[in-house]
């Protein structure tokens, strides 16, 4: 039963740990005149990326690799296919023709990619992801940074964001930024902790696998962030920022978290895990061809319901299947 407890007070603490991160460093970055842009495009992205980053860390030096892969793919299909459904439903979504261009490709990119290493197409092993497969998402990494960064220089940051931001660096004293960092820090700490050991003991209770629990239950709980921020960007009609951060997030898992965690500790891998990186390309695939071929480049009612109802047979193929 403390398992169970300390599962949910887990989510708890890091989302508020996340929080309280993103809203010091922000406020120190503004101190230190960063721009807003740059703010807005890294730290707080970031933050919204911070719990599957603690959660991977924890589960690879605890050397549970199942719970690394099953979180990052499991939160990106819950990203594309759940809450972007669900804001669809709510309310139609119209994006920005350079998203569609640009960074939803980039996304796909790196689902392919991440396929591409685990069949061993760089090191020639099949089985598991290695420490130089970690360098190499790492370099597309730092690639996706320096895209946004020459954005930040040629555009200017528009009024939304400046808001956005606005109200992520609240001005505080160096002592209270401090507090809040290493409060969020703590946070993050204990609650991938118990999230990682809930996981594995509702996995041995439940007779269910720690992949399956990873790629459902902590990987929804892992995107609560984008979640939340969708609420707000539905109610403000932010709609080309609301998508860009949900897949500037599945950037992020793969090309960042995901590296991390493999540099840490290689993670071997399954014929389950490679069919779920196809499902993830055929995800993100779906979400370019329903905004690419449509005139006004929205995501509408309709879309939103398949898109909820694939995410519903994918859960459902995850429990048959084991």
């Amino acid at each position: 039963m403390i398992e169970y407890i300390l599962f949910i007070i887990g989510f708890i603490f890091l989302l508020k740990g996340a929080d309280d991160l993103v809203e010091g460093t922000a406020s120190i970055a503004r101190k230190f005149r960063i721009s807003k842009l740059v703010v807005g495009l890294t730290i707080v992205s970031f933050g919204t990326s911070l719990p599957e980053l603690v959660v991977n860390i924890t589960s690879s030096i605890k050397g549970d690799a199942s719970i690394a892969i099953g979180t990052i793919i499991g939160s990106n299909l819950a990203n594309i296919l759940l809450i972007l459904g669900i804001s669809a439903i709510i309310n139609p979504i119209k994006v920005h023709y350079s998203t569609i261009r640009r960074e939803i490709p980039y996304s796909l990119v790196a689902a392919i990619i991440l396929l591409l290493l685990s069949n061993g197409f760089f090191n020639g092993t099949e089985s598991a992801l290695s420490r130089i497969d970690g360098i190499i998402l790492l370099v597309f990494f730092i690639t996706f940074i320096y895209y946004i960064y020459d954005m930040a220089k040629k555009t200017r940051v528009p009024i939304e964001i400046e808001k956005a931001v606005e109200k992520k660096t609240i001005e505080h004293s160096n002592a209270k930024n401090a507090l809040k960092i290493f409060s969020g820090l703590a946070l993050l700490y204990f609650g991938g902790e118990w999230v990682v050991n809930g996981a594995v003991a509702i996995a041995k209770l439940s007779n269910i696998s720690e992949y399956v629990i990873s790629a459902t239950i902590i990987a929804f709980g892992t995107s609560l962030p984008e979640f939340m921020t969708s609420i707000v960007a539905i109610k403000k009609r932010e709609d080309d920022i609301f998508v860009g951060n949900i897949v500037g997030s599945n950037i992020f898992n793969i090309f960042f978290v995901l590296a991390i965690s493999m540099i840490i500790l290689p993670i071997s891998i399954g014929k389950y895990a490679k069919i779920d990186m196809i499902i993830l390309i055929f995800a993100t695939l779906l979400l370019f061809g329903f905004l690419y071929l449509d005139k006004k480049q929205t995501l509408a009612k309709r879309e939103g319901i398949f898109l909820i109802l694939t995410y519903v047979a994918y859960v459902a193929y995850l429990i048959l299947r084991q």
